[in-house]
């Protein structure tokens, strides 16, 4: 409502979404019918347009004045601050939006790695609000694209391509 969604719409997009029933397929065989009491409706074209309404406040925790950034990609999320402390303060309003949305952080999957002069230099670890500590990394993945610690923004396509190429078939003739 706050993103002023026409009234009836709201009430489509909620009839949708409740009532939603899912079977698992394991090779042939077939599950029960159960139903879905949570989250969005996984391969619908509505589901990636649902969750960033959902996630849309998380965006706007940062502005350009703060010289920090959230990148959002369905649940891939990235943080961009100038300095530790910086990045701490993100970090804790994002796991505090997303406490409120009844979601969470997966610290075991989340990573940091510095791109700066000093890129090298040890850094200090970055707590969580549950007091999980995030690793440093030399490199990360972010959507298929490895990122390098190194003094200046540095990023590989290699592995997307990869992946990638395999599944063409060219021929030269």
């Amino acid at each position: 409502m706050k993103s002023y969604i026409p009234v009836k719409l709201l009430d489509l997009l909620e009839s949708l979404i409740s009532v939603c029933y899912s079977r698992v397929k394991w090779e042939n065989c077939f599950s029960e019918i159960f139903s879905i009491h949570f989250g969005i409706r996984q391969g619908s074209v509505l589901s990636p347009f649902l969750f960033a309404v959902y996630l849309d406040d998380l965006s706007k925790l940062c502005d350009s004045d703060s010289s920090s950034y959230i990148i959002l990609y369905a649940d891939d999320n990235l943080l961009i601050a100038p300095s530790l402390f910086k990045l701490e303060s993100v970090l804790h309003a994002c796991e505090r939006e997303l406490t409120r949305l009844d979601m969470a952080i997966n610290c075991k999957k989340s990573c940091c790695l510095r791109v700066a002069s000093r890129c090298d230099a040890v850094c200090g670890n970055i707590v969580s609000a549950s007091g999980q500590v995030i690793a440093w990394v030399t490199e990360m993945r972010y959507l298929g694209v490895s990122v390098t610690q190194s003094k200046t923004f540095k990023c590989s396509l290699e592995d997307a391509k990869r992946s990638f190429l395999p599944s063409c078939q060219c021929r030269i003739c």
